[in-house]
């Protein structure tokens, strides 16, 4: 059987898929991707996995590949140095849970996964299990209270506005705090739960307002408003602190 000529376009047997670029007595590795439709070389950092990303396009060669990311070495160590240092998910490191800073305590004998204390005034994130499941179990654990958190959000919001909303779901995304489909599905991130309630609030009313406007258009900024009072003080702490809520559970490895 013949294989297409577009096929052979776009095969690579023997490509790799990262590159390094050495700047300034740093090496940072580059991940390689071929996108279809991509018409030039570009690059771009994800916030949350601090992962260097080479879109180029369908013939590009890695020989130019390299060229171009070399080229904007600086550019790639700027971007990274920008952004806020890695917090771990590990026994002493302070989260803050819905805007409130909790330490986290690693509690390898006791019974059950996660839960909190409040001791005094400090309150505690406590870890059972063994070392080695804590990080998993913290991020399993701000899963599921993120997701009843926007949960009751976002129904909250819908009644006011006397719309129906299908399904919330959370995920780790870096480029937006939510998202919502025209058949009612809502999207968020789960790091929603690491701001204080009124900002998670405005983002469960944001989405849902969009099932009314899936626009940025003035009626939409008001049906925002008028469920949310508190739009523009959450507006406000997002652009000041939302992207500081990327760096916890980060490896400072990567």
């Amino acid at each position: 059987m013949s294989i297409p000529l577009r096929a052979l376009l776009f095969r690579r047997t023997s490509e790799p898929s990262t590159i390094t670029v050495d700047f300034d007595g740093e090496i940072y590795l580059v991940q390689m991707r071929r996108h279809r439709q991509a018409r030039r070389y570009t690059l771009r950092i994800h916030a949350t996995s601090r992962e260097v990303v080479l879109t180029m396009p369908p013939r590009g060669s890695v020989k130019q590949a390299k060229e171009f990311a070399e080229k904007h070495g600086a550019w790639i160590a700027a971007r990274l140095n920008r952004l806020p240092d890695a917090a771990p998910f590990v026994h002493g490191a302070i989260l803050p849970v819905r805007g409130y800073d909790h330490r986290i305590e690693h509690r390898r004998g006791a019974r059950g996964t996660v839960w909190i204390e409040t001791r005094e005034s400090e309150h505690l994130l406590c870890v059972a299990g063994g070392e080695s499941h804590l990080p998993r179990r913290v991020r399993d654990y701000l899963k599921r209270e993120a997701k009843r958190d926007l949960e009751v959000a976002s129904r909250l919001a819908a009644q006011a506005l006397g719309v129906e909303i299908r399904r919330v779901s959370v995920r780790d995304q870096s480029s937006r705090w939510g998202s919502c489909s025209s058949t009612g599905v809502l999207s968020y991130s789960w790091r929603l739960i690491l701001a204080p309630s009124f900002v998670l609030d405005y983002l469960a009313a944001h989405e849902v307002a969009h099932l009314i406007e899936m626009n940025h258009s003035r009626r939409f900024w008001r049906l925002v408003e008028r469920i949310c009072p508190q739009m523009g003080r959450a507006k406000a702490w997002l652009d000041a602190y939302g992207a500081d809520l990327h760096r916890y559970g980060l490896d400072p490895r990567s």
